[in-house]
């Protein structure tokens, strides 16, 4: 360890590597640009999730009540339950659209259809989704990525094969950085920072094979960190270099038992070498040691990360969130429902004018006051103006809902007046246009390229064949599927249904039956129009495919087998009512034998 007297430099000290420190320096310049943005949002997320305005910018105020509206943290979980809803609308997550005739093949799309659905209920799709439309509410913008996963468990010395495949993986907002005035989030590189224990890097070199590059720098960090040993921060050159989030100082750091772990994705120049490294992955340890420096496998030509932002800034790809600017807005309800609580305060318990001599009383029902001569108590009221604060509230609070895009009709709003069924549809799909662009925007821009990058990996990390279950709608008996590479290899896309079917069809739909209601009550209307292809589009608009609902004149043979069912049980019935059963209204006395004469003749 240096003295104070030979103070030398923490990267001589590391013996970093030269591409270690230009992806380092690459990462502070990322992070120092997105500062302003996180700086805007810390006062966000504290109106979301507070308890009462000691928390927020509402406690500089001077009233006596800290009652907090939670206004916005209503807003945030309507449009998150209300996007889940639009984009997950049914069972079927996605479709497969192939690109010839082969990829289009029958058995090629069940296949690839089939696959994906599994890994997606068994790699927890929906959980993940969810987590990424918080981000998206909150933070505006959202970051995700595919990976393949190859779990098995050993019982007994027998490898058991668990969850294999691939599986959307969440990035969290502030686990990434990027150059925020690059033209475009694909084409700006990417670094993802990641904080592990020493153990748990370990534990990850030995379980997942995928990890064993960094065996090769598990030496050079444990060597770096032992000359820290005893260290103190005056016995290096003080570099900002190395403030590390989240620890006091560089020292701290290498003295812990934490490793920083910079995943970095794009184009890079390394400065010794003259070297340009194109869409290339390489992991940074330490800031120091390049653990990993391998071109991009990805069959699709990109990094496989994908972004998506609510409302997109020119020339700043940080985008604003729905909440962002109704944060005033919440200050303002704070504020009018805490100056109207302490106004009732004021009424309940009033501040009293004395004058002259008066003895000391309690402020109680039935009290008595007993006052000198000229003596007087006087009430101070309040001016009662400040109770109507509860109509300003509302109106603020029907405001954010408006600009936040949330869906009206899905709260129960409702405008005032009588309207027909036509004119109730034109003012429901103005209302909702917001939040059905935005949906439609998160499925076309964010989730179909992440589901296109999942089967990709698939395709490129699939070893073995694998089984999946599938529900044959013909019989409804369910059947396992074996899948190999070969199946799910073609020329094509995977589309998800959801928000924009949704929108659409739930549009088409209204139309038919507003046309059917008017128009469609003229025959000479109604002649011109196939009731075959009116039957299979609302079969595929409502989402009924898989259960055979429409076939060929299938009513007609329905009633002719039901009609045949009747007759022959009119028959029957006819049959047993013209032979009775012997022994039933018969004598007794000449059942089975000849008719006996009565008595008398």
């Amino acid at each position: 360890m240096p003295s104070n007297n030979s103070a030398i430099d923490v990267k001589q000290m590391l013996n970093a590597e030269s591409l270690a420190c230009s992806i380092s320096d690459m990462y502070m310049e990322f992070e120092m640009k997105r500062n302003q943005w996180i700086e805007d949002k810390k006062e966000l997320r504290e109106y979301i999730f507070a308890t009462d305005t000691s928390s927020t910018s509402n406690s500089t105020l001077p009233w006596k009540n800290s009652v907090h509206v939670p206004k916005l943290c209503q807003i945030r979980d309507n449009l998150h339950a209300n996007y889940m809803a639009a984009i997950f609308p049914n069972d079927r997550a996605l479709i497969w659209e192939g690109d010839d005739d082969d990829s289009e093949d029958e058995q090629k799309r069940l296949a690839i259809q089939s696959y994906m659905e599994n890994k997606l209920n068994q790699g927890k799709f929906r959980v993940e989704v969810s987590k990424l439309l918080y981000d998206w509410i909150d933070w505006g913008v959202c970051f995700a990525m595919p990976v393949f996963e190859a779990q098995y468990t050993d019982i007994d010395g027998e490898r058991i094969p668990g969850f294999i495949g691939p599986k959307l993986e969440r990035i969290g907002p502030l686990d990434i950085v990027f150059n925020p005035a690059a033209a475009s989030f694909e084409k700006s590189p990417k670094i993802i920072r990641s904080i592990k224990t020493i153990a748990s890097l370990l534990a990850e070199i030995q379980d997942d094979p995928s990890k064993t590059y960094l065996q090769e720098v598990v030496e050079k960090f444990q060597n770096g960190r032992q000359r820290f040993n005893g260290a103190t921060v005056s016995d290096y050159v003080k570099s900002s270099w190395y403030q590390i989030d989240g620890f006091g100082s560089y020292v701290d750091y290498f003295q812990s038992d934490y490793v920083e772990v910079l995943d970095f994705y794009g184009d890079v120049y390394d400065r010794e070498t003259g070297e340009l490294y194109r869409n290339y992955m390489i992991t940074v340890i330490d800031r120091a040691y390049v653990a990993r420096k391998i071109p991009n496998p990805s069959w699709l030509g990109g990094d496989g990360i994908r972004m998506c932002g609510w409302r997109i800034r020119p020339d700043n790809l940080y985008a604003m969130g729905p909440l962002d600017n109704l944060v005033g807005m919440q200050y303002r309800i704070d504020h009018l429902e805490n100056l109207k609580s302490d106004v009732f305060d004021l009424i309940a318990h009033p501040v009293f004018k004395i004058k002259g001599y008066v003895d000391d009383f309690t402020y109680e029902p039935n009290a008595r006051i007993i006052c000198g001569d000229e003596g007087d108590v006087e009430f101070m009221h309040p001016d009662v103006t400040a109770l109507q604060a509860d109509t300003q509230i509302m109106l603020y609070e029907q405001k954010m809902e408006e600009m936040a895009g949330a869906p009206k009709h899905a709260m129960g709003f409702r405008t005032p007046g009588e309207k027909t069924a036509y004119e109730v549809q034109i003012l429901e799909n103005g209302a909702n246009r917001i939040f059905l662009n935005k949906t439609s925007y998160f499925e076309e821009v964010f989730l179909e390229p992440l589901l296109n990058d999942m089967l990709e990996f698939a395709r490129r990390n699939m070893t073995t064949s694998d089984v999946v279950r599938v529900l044959d709608n013909d019989i409804d008996v369910v059947n396992f599927l074996t899948i190999t590479r070969e199946d799910i290899t073609a020329s094509g896309r995977i589309r998800p249904v959801g928000a924009r079917h949704f929108a659409r069809n739930a549009n088409i739909i209204q139309n038919l039956t507003q046309f059917y209601q008017t128009m469609g009550q003229d025959q000479s209307i109604t002649a011109h129009i196939s009731g075959k292809k009116v039957a299979n589009l609302m079969e595929e608009l409502l989402g009924l495919k898989r259960y055979d609902l429409v076939q060929d004149n299938i009513r007609v043979l329905e009633q002719a087998e039901t009609q045949k069912l009747i007759s022959s049980a009119e028959q029957l019935i006819m049959e047993q009512n013209a032979s009775p059963t012997p022994g039933l209204g018969q004598n007794p006395a000449t059942a089975g034998g000849t008719q006996a004469a009565p008595a008398g003749f």
